[in-house]
């Protein structure tokens, strides 16, 4: 079968690879001059399937208002007179509630842990290699209602069947001795130490070079126009290069995803959510994190890569707009800094934005639409590298008629419809 994959981050990527290892012919179609160079360019590094969860969660609503007034505020809104905002506003606020937070969470996770499993498959039958670290993931609490409150992801973690631990301060540097010079005091933490850290630039690129091996064509700085739709079929996608015909079509643009879907009738919860980060060359090994440390105050995670230490996180709600913004550059220091002091060298940082495809309930949209030939991988949010391999493996599946290995139906755009 040929399918044409639109989109070249990881999501894209990955989803091309385990198509050519099923045997397909798969070409990529890409705006960009090569892959990865926008969402996943320089995202914050973590593999955390047991941090899977959904921004909408019973005491966001509460905790809004407060963020809103932070100096180093972990959520950032910039209203705008755009219908696609106040309706994803609307929708998000919508799964704020304990039963809703529980059931994204649990299907979260399970794609989560899939694609971890996906990974490590990876990684055995070939040489990829892309900065990884198999060191676990630390969520660090700085106040006691915080460490108090993680008793509902204990729940879903033990239902799910992830280890973790629960630790107190001392328990914390003993995972992470940097710590020991943290300016702040921090009461405990939850521990995952099955999780992972990688460069998701590095791995996309070299996922990219054993998908070339496996026949994948990448068309770079072909810009997607829109989908021709015949019945109830997509005939072909017409591109600023000409026309590319296929039997199936995947549509993994992130944020970009709405846009070109819209003019066929399929509405897809999608919206860009704007993340940051820094990159900070390593001058102090010892003083620097191990693995992944995930600043709970401020929701900035803090990854050791390679000789580089990658602080990235926030949410600004500001639609497509990329600016950078020194303020927000100055947070991701003050996380590193206050936590890991003299690690790495701030004034050597490299300031990053990206769009992150978030949906209201926090789970992508894999899987099928009413369009028999039209699949979607898009909506992964903060999680894109760390649901990849599992949502890429998942529909190479589905487009080649076989069974999945997970459940699958609850995280299609069909559970928007019902």
């Amino acid at each position: 079968m040929k399918v044409a994959v639109l989109g070249a981050g990881v999501i894209g990527v990955t989803t091309a690879y385990y198509l050519a290892k099923a045997g397909h012919e798969v070409q990529v179609i890409e705006r960009q001059g090569d892959v990865a160079l926008e969402t996943s360019f320089a995202n914050a590094g973590e593999i955390s399937p047991g941090y899977a969860s959904p921004w909408a969660a019973p005491d966001v609503p509460r905790k809004a208002l407060s963020w809103l007034l932070m100096e180093h505020a972990p959520l950032i809104l910039r209203p705008k007179l755009n219908r696609a905002m106040l309706a994803w506003l609307l929708a998000t606020a919508r799964n704020c509630t304990a039963d809703r937070y529980a059931m994204n969470k649990q299907r979260m996770v399970r794609l989560a842990e899939y694609s971890r499993d996906q990974l490590a498959a990876l990684r055995s039958e070939s040489a990829i290699s892309y900065d990884q670290r198999m060191q676990g993931t630390l969520q660090l609490f700085r106040k006691p209602a915080q460490l108090d409150g993680v008793a509902k992801d204990v729940e879903v973690l033990q239902a799910s069947g992830v280890a973790f631990e629960v630790l107190d301060a001392q328990g914390c540097i003993a995972a992470e001795p940097g710590l020991a010079h943290a300016r702040q005091t921090f009461v405990g933490g939850l521990r995952l130490p099955g999780d992972e850290t990688g460069d998701c630039f590095k791995f996309t690129n070299q996922l990219a070079g054993l998908a070339r091996a496996e026949g994948v064509r990448f068309n770079f700085d072909t810009r997607v126009r829109e989908l021709e739709r015949g019945g109830d079929r997509i005939v072909l996608a017409r591109t600023d290069r000409g026309d590319v015909k296929a039997d199936a079509f995947v549509v993994a643009l992130g944020s970009f995803s709405p846009a070109l879907l819209r003019p066929l009738g399929v509405y897809a919860p999608v919206y860009p959510v704007k993340g940051y980060s820094i990159s900070v060359p390593i001058i102090a090994p010892e003083r620097a994190p191990e693995s992944t440390l995930l600043d709970e105050t401020y929701k900035i995670a803090i990854t050791r890569l390679g000789d580089r230490i990658r602080v990235g996180g926030m949410a600004e709600i500001s639609g497509f707009d990329r600016k950078l913004e020194p303020r927000r550059q100055r947070t991701l220091q003050h996380s590193l800094d206050s936590l890991f002091p003299g690690a790495g060298d701030l004034s050597r940082g490299t300031f990053w934005a990206g769009l992150r495809p978030m949906t209201p309930d926090g789970t992508p949209l894999v899987g099928g639409t009413a369009l028999a030939n039209l699949f979607l991988n898009t909506g992964h949010g903060t999680l894109g590298w760390t649901m990849a391999c599992g949502s890429g493996r998942l529909l190479s599946d589905l487009i080649s008629g076989a069974a999945p290995e997970i459940e699958w139906s609850d995280l299609a755009i069909g559970r928007y419809l019902r």
